[in-house]
């Protein structure tokens, strides 16, 4: 080897192809992009730093990748990017929620809510595009399915909010984004395999880091699914419940006419880590003289007797349309002392955001009802 040839630096890079279609990294595992980064050429060591950039300090941009060579931030650039959900509306309640209609790729729309607490601030993702459940009482219910979500899409959503709260480092004393909540629009166990994988990634020590123990997923009743959730992810489960009876949850939640209540109920209380430090959280909309009298209540007791439990009273938001009205306050009440006396921990929910429409379902609605027009106006020229 000449001297010449041998001061030349060895160039981590292979030629790049034309036009490549560049993977979000929003979707990629560990080990899926440490594959990925080998087969380009590059060591493994090189997916790490990525990693880090992306999940750990919210990076979009290679350039910022400071310990990156050039030659590999730009392979990295042709390769991948971290790209989040457009924003097609964002509403502020003065109560400090925040709503975000998001817009993918492909058009299809989304939403997702921050909610900010005394103690801690809450975001409320989606997990489908639409919904298949046509609960009664929901109007996103009222919507049909378009899709899933990808892994990525969902993780998105977690990265867009934390951008707009200034959550970089993730990690970092104070944050304002301390949980998650798969409450959104569809249905977690109907997209079990995107779902995990978003999670997973979620919960990874070298990225976002967030606690097992402060995701929740809500689920109608996929009983299948129901296990299989606590064994692999670990993370708090809550039940929207609504009903007591079988025929009466056969038309609030008509996924009951599948795995009926006895089915579900077998299914919680076998919830893999079930212990009075992690309860299920039950979901119980409250509707003026369907499911709320005493009757329901002592039901609702009997049914869930021997399983660590908290039940979540959920005053009924009205939209138009709507076969039901919100029990009374008095009836709420009522209820809520009850389970207390019986040893439950039963908060009323206090509605967030009413003034931007917030509840889950509206702000999307209203974007389908502009498209509806817009197609109309379109169809007169």
């Amino acid at each position: 080897m000449t001297p010449k040839a041998a001061q030349m630096p060895v160039l981590e890079a292979v030629p790049l192809q034309k036009n490549p279609v560049r993977q979000s990294l929003l979707g990629l595992s560990p080990v899926a992009l440490e594959d990925i980064v080998f087969s380009s050429g590059l060591p493994k060591f090189r997916a790490r730093q990525l990693w880090r950039w992306v999940w750990r300090h919210g990076l979009t941009n290679f350039d910022e990748m400071s310990d990156l060579g050039k030659t590999v931030r730009v392979q990295f650039s042709e390769m991948f990017h971290a790209d989040r959900p457009a924003v097609s509306r964002r509403l502020k309640s003065t109560d400090g929620t925040i709503k975000w209609l998001l817009r993918f790729p492909d058009g299809d729309e989304a939403e997702t809510v921050y909610i900010p607490e005394k103690e801690r601030g809450t975001l409320c993702i989606s997990s489908q595009i639409g919904c298949t459940l046509t609960c009664s009482f929901c109007h996103t219910g009222t919507q049909k399915l378009v899709r899933n979500l990808s892994t990525a899409e969902i993780c998105g959503q977690i990265m867009l909010a934390m951008d707009e709260l200034g959550e970089w480092p993730a990690g970092k004393p104070n944050r304002r984004l301390t949980n998650i909540v798969l409450m959104g629009m569809g249905e977690p166990l109907f997209n079990y395999e995107n779902v995990a994988a978003a999670m997973r990634i979620i919960m990874s020590g070298e990225g976002v880091g967030l606690s097992k123990r402060r995701i929740t997923l809500s689920t109608s009743g996929v009983v299948p699914e129901i296990n299989r959730a606590g064994e692999e992810l670990g993370v708090n489960l809550a039940i929207s419940l609504h009903a007591v009876r079988d025929e009466l949850r056969d038309e609030l939640v008509p996924i009951n006419r599948k795995y009926q209540l006895a089915e579900l109920i077998d299914a919680c209380r076998n919830y893999p880590g079930l212990s009075n430090a992690r309860r299920i959280t039950w979901e119980y909309v409250m509707l003026d003289g369907v499911n709320d009298s005493d009757e329901d209540c002592r039901k609702l007791l009997a049914l869930i007797k021997g399983i660590p439990s908290k039940i979540n009273l959920i005053p009924f938001n009205s939209w138009p349309g709507s076969p039901y009205k919100c029990s009374s306050p008095e009836r709420i009440e009522a209820f809520s002392r009850k389970l207390l006396k019986a040893g439950y921990a039963s908060p009323i929910r206090t509605p967030r955001g009413v003034d931007i429409m917030a509840a889950c379902g509206q702000l999307k609605s209203a974007s389908e009802r502009r498209r509806r027009q817009k197609r109309g106006v379109a169809g007169q020229i």
